[in-house]
């Protein structure tokens, strides 16, 4: 591991002023969902569930250019955040947890079970992080780098949905 970086999440203790005060900051944590003092991730990817709800009654192209914007926007967003904190990926950074539940249920009815199979689905991507998504992890830092894994954790777990959607008739 020598001349290796290795990205690491700070667990600072944040103050709950640090992020209401902050425009980016209090979007990058899901509004205060992810000052949580445990599972972040899991409360960012809650707040998402109602953002979707509202939503999922947009047509494909509308609802595809609203992740894309929201996406675009997270890397500003928790970009900025970051800065602003001094600290790299912080664990309450959640924008990216939210944008990525957003692509999971991309193609899926908003019925309770879609949405608690995408919330699952999302999750096991998200902290299991298979290949690239840990090597992107770690590799790829800044605004982006946060944005990135989740958004390709959302993929897989769509892919995974859209299949039991179809009884894997590929």
């Amino acid at each position: 591991m020598i001349n290796q970086t290795i990205k690491t999440r700070s667990h600072r203790l944040i103050k709950p002023a640090e992020i209401f005060g902050n425009p980016a900051c209090f979007l990058a944590f899901g509004f205060g969902s992810g000052l949580a003092p445990v599972a972040p991730g899991t409360f960012g990817t809650l707040v998402a569930v109602p953002i979707y709800l509202l939503a999922a009654n947009l047509s494909t192209p509308f609802y595809a250019l609203t992740v894309i914007v929201l996406l675009i926007a997270g890397v500003y967003i928790c970009g900025r955040c970051e800065q602003q904190l001094n600290v790299q990926d912080h664990p309450g950074i959640v924008w990216d947890e939210i944008t990525g539940f957003l692509i999971t249920m991309m193609f899926m009815p908003a019925s309770w079970e879609w949405v608690l199979a995408g919330f699952l689905a999302f999750r096991l991507f998200d902290i299991w992080k298979p290949w690239p998504i840990a090597m992107l992890d770690r590799s790829v830092h800044g605004g982006l780098g946060i944005m990135l894994d989740d958004g390709l954790a959302g993929i897989y777990a769509a892919i995974c949905l859209i299949l039991l959607r179809t009884g894997f008739g590929i």
